[in-house]
């Protein structure tokens, strides 16, 4: 398993982490994702483990707790084994304390994080989403506390706008706090947004991406073809619409270079989409969720090997959409190209 740098930190984390949103199975939403017990995530971080795979990412909302409670049962004895990564902010409850980034509810959440995951100590919380209630001084001051208490090692955000997580690094380089090093974003080769701004702003100022559903909520599994119903064992049935939109004939094209490239190589749809993905700037890890052990190794076996730069283009081509502006000028015309290198203009 390949290691990288987080962002502009010191933290190395596996090219691909452990996605645990299929732990616990309450709720609507994430009982349609998987229903993993304790046992079940146990084996499933084993086979973890033995591929180099050590980073295991959750949240607070993830079947109200659940997921958190399953990971930490599930790595009972070998906490120094794995890094914890989970994310708070997007509301738990109806009470006014149960949503947000103040101080008062960051505290009592990464508090509760602990208890449910049965340590004293994240390697990584990500703030779930942006509190444009609550002032950045007041929510970076609370987590560089909990990073001087030992309880969080490192920050991260999940979901921000560009203008959100610029804001955020400022006000924190201002008020010499501790900085985010990752955003959790979603990135497939059939959702490509994050490259307009997300991707040349991490670049910029040294924050890494964790991919969340690079296989585009399941629509990569080389199951969904054109022409084809959906596989009666699809999620996509029950949260296709709590997912990112995908137009289907650009998903359908693009499925069909992967059939053709995966004829070429040997390699599956899955592990040719996770592949790309490996590739882009910016890119430390690529989170993977499995429901069972075979889903598990399939994915694993997106890693130790290199597409073809012509398999590259393809990829690039078949899934390349026109860019909102005002970006699309500096893709389009010459004159507007040079004044970004390209290191930071990277959509194709």
């Amino acid at each position: 398993m390949e290691y990288r740098r987080l962002g502009a930190s010191g933290l190395l984390v596996p090219a691909l982490g452990f996605g645990a949103g299929t732990f616990g199975g309450r709720g609507a939403l994430f009982s349609a994702w998987g229903d993993t017990d304790a046992a079940q995530a146990r084996r499933l971080i084993d086979i973890s483990l033995e591929a180099g795979v050590t980073l295991f990412d959750t949240a607070d909302v993830y079947s109200d707790g659940a997921s958190e409670e399953v990971l930490g049962a599930a790595i009972k004895g070998r906490r120094e084994q794995v890094l914890l990564s989970t994310k708070s902010a997007l509301p738990t409850g109806p009470g006014p304390h149960e949503a947000g980034s103040g101080r008062a509810r960051l505290i009592r959440a990464v508090d509760a994080s602990l208890r449910r995951l049965g340590t004293d100590y994240l390697d990584l919380f990500q703030l779930h989403a942006f509190d444009a209630g609550t002032p950045l001084a007041e929510t970076l001051t609370a987590l560089d506390d909990l990073v001087r208490a030992g309880k969080i090692r490192y920050l991260g955000v999940s979901n921000f706008a560009g203008w959100e997580l610029m804001k955020t690094l400022a006000t924190a380089e201002a008020l010499g706090l501790e900085k985010p090093v990752a955003h959790q974003v979603y990135y497939s080769l059939v959702g490509r947004d994050y490259e307009w701004e997300l991707l040349p702003l991490g670049a910029d100022q040294g924050v890494g991406s964790i991919i969340w559903s690079p296989l585009g909520w399941g629509r990569l599994t080389g199951k969904v073809r054109r022409g084809q119903p959906l596989p009666a064992g699809s999620r996509l049935h029950e949260t296709a619409q709590a997912g990112p939109p995908v137009d289907d004939e650009r998903l359908y094209d693009v499925v069909e270079v992967l059939d053709r490239i995966a004829a070429e190589t040997g390699r599956s749809v899955p592990q040719i989409s996770l592949n790309w993905l490996l590739t882009r700037p910016t890119v430390a890890t690529v989170l993977i969720g499995a429901r069972n052990e075979e889903q598990l190794r399939q994915n694993l076996g997106a890693v130790d090997w290199q597409l073809e730069p012509e398999h590259l283009a393809a990829l690039d081509a078949a899934s390349a959409t026109t860019p909102p502006y005002p970006y699309y000028p500096y893709h389009r015309l010459p004159d507007f190209a040079r004044l970004n290198p390209p290191a930071i203009r990277t959509a194709a």
